[in-house]
């Protein structure tokens, strides 16, 4: 029976869920704000770990990823005695930028659904019915 995910998919998983506990409970720095891990990417050895978070409030990205990359070796030590695993891959924080992405492209979205007319205009399938159904009247 084959796997669904790698090993490395996993172990990103949970590695993700510990140090979400982790900052959560162990960080105490109020400049940091509430973060959220959103994905670990490992590296094929997994010696390395790139981990993306998101983070609401507080100074704002570039000081929470600062703050982070500067605890990182603290929260390996930590999540070192938490997981089960060989090697105890080294943390690089990086923001994740996926979310403003989103929220940017749902904004532009919306913004041309604002700038059609009500009605539809003559284009287009509903446009198409309209004119036969206006057109039968007619005759």
């Amino acid at each position: 029976m084959p796997r669904e995910f790698s090993r490395t998919q996993r172990l990103g998983a949970q590695i993700a869920r510990e140090l979400a506990e982790l900052i959560h409970k162990e960080l105490r720095d109020p400049r940091l704000g509430m973060v959220s891990i959103s994905r670990v990417e490992l590296s094929r050895d997994l010696a390395h770990a790139k981990v993306h978070f998101t983070v609401l409030g507080g100074g704002g990205p570039e000081e929470a990823a600062a703050i982070l990359n500067r605890a990182a070796g603290y929260l390996r030590h930590l999540l070192g005695q938490r997981i089960v695993a060989r090697v105890t891959p080294e943390l690089r924080f990086l923001h994740d930028t996926a979310l403003e992405r989103g929220r940017r492209v749902t904004e532009l979205l919306d913004a041309l659904a604002g700038d059609r007319p009500a009605g539809g205009g003559g284009s287009g399938p509903e446009g198409a019915s309209r004119g036969l159904s206006q057109g039968s009247k007619e005759e």
